[in-house]
């Protein structure tokens, strides 16, 4: 791939990894308030996490691949506590935009439990 290229994709990669998300959380939000309260934080993590993150949170989605998104499962994600997970989501990080103004603070605790989940079905 010609370097000038991808130069320019990498610099877009978190517009268009923001842009997707934006799209993800508006398509999904109807169906997020209406699950039933133990599916809420999985519907939660498919609106607004899994087209970087992947269904399973490997990471392994071409959005996610390109933005080197960490997995969700690995211990690396794991050792961090629920406070910093909380946080993490919450304020965003480097790519990944924040979730305060779009996510309650219930709705923000049920991803992190649902991110504890995923690293027991590794």
């Amino acid at each position: 791939m010609r370097p000038d290229l991808v130069h320019t994709l990498k610099r877009l990669a978190p517009v268009a990894a923001f842009a997707l998300t934006m799209g993800l959380f508006a398509f999904g939000f109807a169906r997020t308030l209406a699950a039933p309260p133990d599916d809420a934080a999985k519907a939660n993590f498919g609106a607004n996490c899994s087209a970087c993150h992947g269904e399973d949170g490997a990471g392994d989605t071409p959005v996610g691949q390109s933005l080197q998104v960490p997995d969700l499962r690995s211990d690396e994600v794991q050792k961090n506590s629920d406070a910093e997970l909380t946080k993490t989501i919450t304020d965003g990080m480097e790519s990944m935009p924040p979730f305060k103004d779009m996510l309650t603070a219930d709705q923000i605790k049920g991803l992190v439990g649902y991110v504890r989940e995923l690293a027991k079905k590794k």
